[in-house]
């Protein structure tokens, strides 16, 4: 067993699982902000009745997410100390930033906003949750920060073989971080959009399937009411509101992480070019984007790697932004690195038994090319069922069938699947380094660190794999315990989210709802538990 190999494993692991959250949170905590912000301004019940039913499933995911990501902290301290020391003077200012600051006030205002249904007046209720959403980006971008300087470090000083920040204002305007930060927020909103439109679809349909909702001769929605409580005209006025919103989102999000997404193609071009050339699989230098290529899995040969279908130019311009730059393929800038970083680990013993081995520069191509492709493939694939969603919905409702309903609730997890496919193209696109170093080699002190010597040197194989297992076993027990309570409470409806409506009539005018006027079934817990 290798030690370094679990704990990449265990990190890698919990990491993905946590940021499953992520993106859910922050898109959905803006959307619902942004709903709510209009009921404020409206009064229209149906949306106050959507930011109770999407702010529900809103604090499920935070709390789980907040649940799975007190992992993280430890690992770096428990399984990759010498990681923890290198970058640890760094470190400390976003990450303290991103615990002392965003997340207390993200924490804080939130709970005040779950409390304050009846207890605050609409508007500071209104803008607790949009400070405690502002907190929830802010928090990210901390986050973000942090992992941009291990992509690029700027604003730093070699001193005894560690990096001491000598501007923290390049620290925290580095380039990286700059297009990184609108990209993760964009594939926020992406996972938010798919999320409103499967569930939303999945309601219409079900209104449909039990004779709520006809259709009238001219092909348009007749909406109707049942006795059961929440399902009524304002019920149909939630769905497909939510449906089209999402859709919308889910488009224009997808555009600007398309745009994003270009800049960062160029920023990596520049700063981890061995990584834009293993994205393409190219190991030879050349214009062509592959859109087919295929070799043998796990062959650290390059060359025996063909390009099926490879379209002329395009390499070129996610690189450069013309159609002429030669780009540098795999095999050029493999002699480049050794040239640079040398051919074979220190004989230093924090690299243990790996000292003296031969570094292999090439990260596993059939992640970052795949996962590259992948990140594109969903994300463009969640854009078009949106844009059909938005055509197939024109006449107020959705079509009866139910596998239509089903390809909507799975496309959920379309944005899911883009964006953690980016992200471990991402972080595994990078090896051999924990800490990418600059290629400009006349620029900033060679600031750098091989994965191989971030481990714990006093943390056993077995340690490690033994703390795999038991937290792959939780965290498998709590995806269990999220999915059950997402399931439970988006089958429920806006019931669901609103135990008041059983005891108020349907067209009870919402809007009245203030201080002093809770029924006793709608007691300040209703809402959050």
């Amino acid at each position: 067993m290798d030690a370094l190999e679990i704990a990449r494993w265990q990190f890698g692991i919990t990491t993905v699982y946590h940021f499953m959250m992520v993106p859910l949170t922050i898109g959905l905590g803006l959307v619902v902000a942004v709903i709510q912000t209009v009921w404020y301004r409206t009064g229209k019940p149906e949306y106050l009745r959507m930011t109770k039913f999407w702010g529900k499933l809103f604090l499920i995911n935070f709390i789980m997410g907040v649940a799975t990501g007190i992992v993280q902290e430890f690992q770096f301290g428990m399984a990759w100390s010498e990681y923890s020391r290198f970058v640890g003077d760094v470190f400390g200012a976003p990450l303290a930033l991103e615990a002392l600051l965003a997340f207390f006030v993200e924490s804080t205002f939130l709970g005040l906003w779950i409390f304050g249904w009846k207890q605050l007046k609409k508007g500071i209720h209104l803008a607790c949750l949009w400070i405690a959403v502002i907190g929830s980006v802010f928090s990210a971008y901390f986050i973000i920060v942090a992992n941009s300087w291990m992509q690029h470090p700027v604003g730093v000083e070699m001193i005894n073989g560690r990096p001491v920040m000598t501007d923290a204002w390049a620290v925290f305007t580095n380039n990286t971080a700059l297009v990184a930060v609108p990209h993760t927020l964009m594939g926020a909103l992406a996972v938010a959009g798919g999320f409103l439109l499967g569930i939303a679809w999945y309601h219409l349909w079900r209104r449909r399937r039990d004779g709520i909702d006809t259709i009238g001769p001219d092909g348009k929605v007749i909406p109707g009411e049942a006795a059961i409580p929440g399902r009524d005209r304002t019920d149909h006025e939630v769905w497909i509101r939510s449906l089209r919103i999402g859709a919308v989102v889910a488009m224009v999000s997808f555009a600007g992480t398309a745009l994003t997404g270009d800049l960062q193609g160029k920023l990596m071009f520049e700063q981890q070019p061995m990584k834009m050339a293993a994205a393409e699989a190219a190991c030879h230098d050349g214009t062509g984007f592959s859109v087919l290529s295929v070799g043998n899995v796990g062959s650290k040969n390059c060359d025996e790697i063909v390009a099926l279908i490879e379209v002329p130019g395009i390499l070129s311009f996610l690189a450069k932004g013309d159609f002429t730059t030669e780009v540098k393929g795999v095999n050029s800038l493999l002699d480049q690195y050794k040239a640079d970083y040398g051919t074979h680990l220190p004989d230093n013993p924090i690299y243990g038994e790996r000292a003296g081995q031969e570094i292999q520069y090439v990260p596993v191509m059939e992640v970052t090319y795949w996962g590259f492709r992948m990140m594109i493939g969903f994300g463009g694939i969640a854009a078009l069922a949106a844009l059909l969603a938005l055509w197939m919905t024109r006449k107020g409702t959705v079509p009866a069938s139910k596998w239509l309903m089903r390809l909507a609730v799975f496309g959920i997890l379309a944005p899911f699947g883009a964006n953690a496919a980016g992200w471990i193209f991402t972080e595994m696109g990078r090896q051999p380094f924990v800490v990418a170093p600059n290629p400009d080699l006349n620029g900033i002190d060679q600031v750098f660190m091989f994965t191989a010597a971030a481990v714990s040197p006093g943390v056993s194989a077995g340690e490690l794999l033994t703390s795999l297992i038991v937290l792959t076993a939780v965290y498998a027990v709590l995806l269990v315990v999220e999915v059950k309570m997402l399931v439970k409470y988006v089958r429920g409806g806006v019931g669901s989210a609103m135990p008041e409506l059983a005891h108020a009539p349907v067209d009870k005018d919402e809007d009245t709802e203030g201080p002093g006027t809770a029924k006793p079934a709608d007691d300040v817990l209703a809402f959050a538990y």
